[in-house]
């Protein structure tokens, strides 16, 4: 059975749902789970869970976690070592980083942001022009390396070995790079290109604190709050907020639209969404012709009703 790598993510010391979905499109290889310099052992009875047939803790005699090129050495030597036919991870900001680092260390194509991966056939499916088609890509590489997109594929649990295995990469160097210092966004708040359901406000929210509106419903439901590109430009929100064609492209299992008219370069931001419901007061908003479930009415309205049901 070819053998697949999956580098996985935590958070709080927990596996992100989103890596247990990448392990999911690996379904069918032999599946080593890849955690850097963190207690594998904790995390072995999810990961077999989830169909890891091994559990590699990589660790290094330099200290892993003070830079991505390190990082990356340590990945790109777990290849050589596992003689891995595929590379997967999470088109995360981490993902994106590393997998980027790891290409070019071991010279082979990357292929980022996919939605469906099939690694006997070493095709991947991603969104082409601002995400109006699909293209079905074929990797000639010796290696098949992949991030996917965030929820595109839903954690399904096979139950697998788990062995525990320690590996130890030979490195030496600080790195190009040296981290400093990270600093996050607000404690508790859900990353928004990873987060399972997005409450997006456009221009009806009107003004930067009526945002509030919109957290009190996230925090009911554990979701992530965006922004349209006219809101972010009328100043109600910070860019980091974006979603959209020149935002973050987001992939939940439930959207919801508050005041977004829906313009296309707004839509291929969240193209990908399971279920999109759309809250406006102009019932002729493109954005009704794009969801699965439509509100017309003010959403100063709309939504306080919503979070009083949730």
């Amino acid at each position: 059975m070819a053998s697949t790598g999956i580098l996985i993510e935590t958070e709080n010391n927990n596996v992100k749902e989103t890596s247990l979905g990448v392990m999911t499109a690996a379904a069918g290889q032999e599946i080593y789970a890849l955690v850097l310099e963190q207690d594998a052992s904790a995390m072995k009875e999810k990961l077999a869970e989830y169909g890891a047939s091994h559990i590699v803790s990589i660790t290094s005699s330099v200290d892993l976690s003070a830079s991505p090129d390190l990082q990356a050495q340590a990945l790109a030597a777990a290849v050589k070592e596992y003689e891995f036919e595929a590379l997967l991870g999470t088109a995360s900001a981490i993902g994106r980083d590393l997998f980027a680092r790891v290409a070019a260390i071991i010279d082979e194509p990357l292929v980022s942001d996919c939605v469906q991966v099939n690694i006997a056939e070493r095709k991947v499916r991603k969104s082409h022009f601002s995400g109006k088609i699909f293209a079905t890509l074929k990797v000639n590489g010796s290696i098949l390396l992949c991030t996917l997109r965030p929820n595109s594929i839903d954690p399904v649990a096979v139950q697998a070995a788990g062995e525990l295995i320690d590996f130890t990469a030979d490195l030496v160097g600080s790195g190009l790079i040296k981290i400093v210092e990270t600093k996050k966004a607000g404690a508790g708040k859900v990353d928004l290109t990873e987060a399972p359901i997005v409450i997006t406000g456009g221009r009806a929210i009107k003004a930067a604190e009526n945002y509030t509106m919109l957290e009190a419903a996230a925090q009911k439901i554990g979701a992530a709050v965006g922004a349209s590109r006219a809101a972010v430009d009328a100043g109600y929100a910070p860019h980091s907020m974006q979603v959209g064609q020149t935002g973050k492209t987001v992939s939940p299992k439930l959207y919801i639209a508050c005041g977004v008219s829906g313009a296309v370069q707004h839509f291929a931001g969240m193209k990908t969404s399971k279920v999109i419901v759309a809250i406006n007061e102009d019932k002729d908003a493109p954005i009704f012709a794009k969801c699965d479930y439509g509100i017309v009415g003010d959403i100063f309205d709309v939504v306080p009703v919503l979070t009083e049901k949730l």
